[in-house]
């Protein structure tokens, strides 16, 4: 009985040196698994999620820039693609609504706005201020009025080609800034939209009149986080998936498609933490998580966070076993394939020198 007792020890303390895993023994003697123990943590999880900080925008994200306000500082000589209002009293009572002028012209890129062919067609405005234009269609529209019928006319800038500038998908360069075309660029990296929106406003309140603009985020491109899977010896893989504020453990694995073959039931959280301090790692309970609705450890994703995956400890010990072998085995087979030529050599050569005699 001693005998298969001792015997029974040893194998089991061989499989467990071999596995890397301690057990226990029930009261009738069945050994078991001896349960992982999680850490109770404070922070947020699949059943208490929170929001994210307010959001700071960094290298490459896109803006979405909307000018409200774009009003240039006096005197502005208009320029082409901007657009002027002008309305001029003696055509209101005509019948024709295309015999009227009143309404907004573009400027063309040749600087010119286009009166129809009733008053003379195109009209060179480019590089004068709203007065001076005023003064020229009046010269310009004498001669198809009365004698003595002054023109009366006027003219404002309805939109100036700067709100198209402003206007539209603005990408984060890496120097951190954003280019506003003609007026300028403005560093933006680490701020808050607020904070953007200010520093915008401040740079172009320097060629017009208190500009309003909107700021918001098109695209979020600088906060992502990692799943790290481990293969065994063979290499692991990192994966980048961008965080949305809502990602828990559960749905960080979905992303890459579930655990590996290889793939133990170990992971883990690793949060980023400044140098000096203690590491953050955040043990998780895949087997709670998955198979029994468990959200304890199914922590909230926070960007810069590495879900780790390890790999199976036998699978790892079989590649690195399989790695120490193929070198003997490659020479092995080499000598015995160096020894069956040599016979195959010395039996062919006995066989022809027995047909010789």
């Amino acid at each position: 009985m001693s005998r298969c007792r001792l015997g029974r020890g040893t194998l089991l303390a061989a499989a467990l040196a071999l596995a890397g895993v301690g057990c226990m023994h029930t009261p009738h003697g069945t050994p078991t698994q001896p349960p992982e123990q999680f850490p109770e943590l404070n922070l947020p999880r699949e059943l208490q999620k929170v929001s994210h900080p307010t959001y700071q925008v960094e290298t490459p994200d896109i803006l979405l820039i909307n000018a409200t306000r774009v009003i240039p500082l006096p005197p502005y000589r208009v320029e082409p693609l901007d657009q002027i209002y002008v309305v001029v009293q003696n055509t209101l009572s005509q019948p024709d609504p295309d015999a009227r002028i009143n309404g907004i012209y573009p400027i063309d890129p040749d600087g010119t706005i286009n009166l129809g062919a009733n008053y003379g067609g195109a009209v060179r405005v480019v590089d004068l201020t709203t007065p001076e234009i005023e003064k020229m269609l009046a010269r310009h529209l004498q001669s198809f009025f009365k004698p003595g019928d002054p023109v009366k006319g006027a003219v404002s800038l309805a939109q100036s080609r700067g709100a198209q500038v402003i206007r539209g998908e603005h990408l984060v360069r890496p120097d951190g800034t954003v280019s506003l075309g003609t007026y300028g660029k403005v560093y933006v990296a680490g701020m808050t939209l607020e904070q953007i929106k200010a520093a915008i406003e401040a740079q172009l309140g320097k060629t017009l009149y208190k500009p309003e603009v909107d700021v918001d985020v098109f695209a979020y491109n600088s906060k992502f986080y990692y799943v790290i899977t481990d293969f065994a010896g063979n290499g692991e893989q990192v994966v980048k998936l961008p965080v949305t504020g809502n990602e828990t453990v559960l749905d960080a694995i979905a992303n890459v498609g579930g655990l590996s073959a290889v793939s133990s039931k170990k992971l883990w959280i690793a949060r980023p933490a400044p140098a000096g301090c203690v590491d953050q790692i955040l043990p998780v309970d895949w087997k709670g998580i998955s198979r029994r609705g468990h959200t304890r450890t199914n922590y909230q994703i926070l960007p810069g966070d590495r879900v780790f995956v390890m790999s199976q400890p036998i699978s790892k010990f079989d590649t690195y076993f399989g790695r120490v072998l193929a070198p003997i085995e490659r020479a092995l087979g080499v000598t015995l394939l160096g020894v069956s030529t040599v016979q195959e050599i010395q039996n062919g050569g006995s066989f022809l020198n027995g047909n010789g005699r």
